[in-house]
């Protein structure tokens, strides 16, 4: 009797550290090898230095080989393709933008689905900012959209094209009743380069991209659309300050991986990734030269964020037939 219940506690035992165990095993000889982070947008832009800054970090806290492989196109659908059909070994991952969750209601033939990615963290946010060109008489958004209520139609306002702003602009030319001209752009140069140039009246772009000109007075920042006021704009109104009618809304930068990569992996790699991102020199990069809230959220609270986003925002696509390109 007390044998069997000898054998009754070791199986107990067991069964208990299993999980232990299978946590080590799955993780004791990866990496197996170089491992690739595949950015679906060229060098410049945002997305690109995020992540050279991360890979960066990692090789000096880890020692591992860690290579970035950009694979343009199709607003970040083509690398994302290229992700989701990698092997879910734990060498391939993606660091993204926040267009990559809007995709599948822009162009519902992906050549692949968002059950093929597994969402690992959110690596940061920015709010997104709208700016004036100088020449014209706006102070805050609310005044543009004032103008635009007089002028219906004429006043302009570029966005990019596919992406978050697109969508927001849209909602607010619903919600506020208001004819806002809206010229889509394929990219954040171009959009850059026509409100420099007082091509267009009104812009709306990311923080980090407009940063620099706003700097240096070349644009007048008129509203800010995020829950609060960007630390490195105080002066600026969000646009529920200015009683504009939307919602709040960010510009963010995430982590995937092939669906069925081992949680072990995962886990390990959200360890790396966020010692890496929290580093005071990287959390300063990031601060300053991208704006960025770093938040580094857990793989569930990322895949929520995702869910209630593309909720949110497909409806407004959906309602208003709004096309990518």
């Amino acid at each position: 009797m007390r044998e069997l219940r000898r054998r009754s506690l070791f199986a107990g035992a067991a069964i208990l550290a299993a999980p232990a165990i299978a946590r080590a095993q799955g993780t004791a000889d990866w990496p197996k090898g170089p491992l690739k982070i595949i950015v679906p947008f060229p060098p410049g832009g945002s997305t690109d230095p995020v992540a050279r800054i991360i890979q960066g970090k990692l090789i000096e806290q880890t020692g591992w080989n860690v290579l970035i492989d950009n694979k343009p196109g199709g607003t970040g659908a083509v690398g994302s393709a290229v992700a989701a059909k990698s092997a879910p070994d734990g060498q391939t991952w993606m660091i993204t933008f926040d267009s990559h969750i809007l995709n599948p209601a822009f162009a519902p033939n992906l050549p692949y689905k968002d059950s093929d990615l597994f969402n690992v963290m959110e690596i940061g946010r920015t709010a997104q900012v709208i700016v004036a060109h100088p020449d014209r008489p706006y102070k805050t958004f609310a005044e543009a959209v004032a103008d635009a209520k007089k002028r219906p139609g004429k006043v302009s306002m570029g966005v990019l094209g596919a992406s978050q702003g697109l969508v927001l602009a849209t909602l607010i030319k619903k919600e506020n009743n208001v004819d806002l001209n809206l010229i889509p752009y394929k990219g954040g140069g171009p959009l850059n380069q026509d409100i420099l140039a007082g091509v267009t009246d009104i812009a709306m772009g990311s923080t980090t991209s407009l940063a620099p000109h706003i700097a240096v007075k070349k644009v007048v920042p008129i509203a800010v659309t995020g829950e609060a006021r960007t630390p490195s704009l105080p002066g600026t109104p969000t646009l529920i300050e200015q009683g504009i009618k939307g919602f709040p809304s960010y510009s963010w930068w995430g982590v995937y991986a092939p669906a069925g990569t081992p949680r072990p992996i995962v886990d390990k790699m959200h360890e790396a990734i966020t010692k890496a991102v929290r580093a005071p020199d990287v959390t300063q990069k990031f601060v300053e030269q991208f704006n960025m809230e770093v938040l580094t959220t857990k793989p569930e609270e990322f895949a929520a964020y995702q869910k209630s986003e593309q909720e949110r925002w497909f409806k407004v696509i959906k309602d208003n037939d709004i096309k990518g390109d």
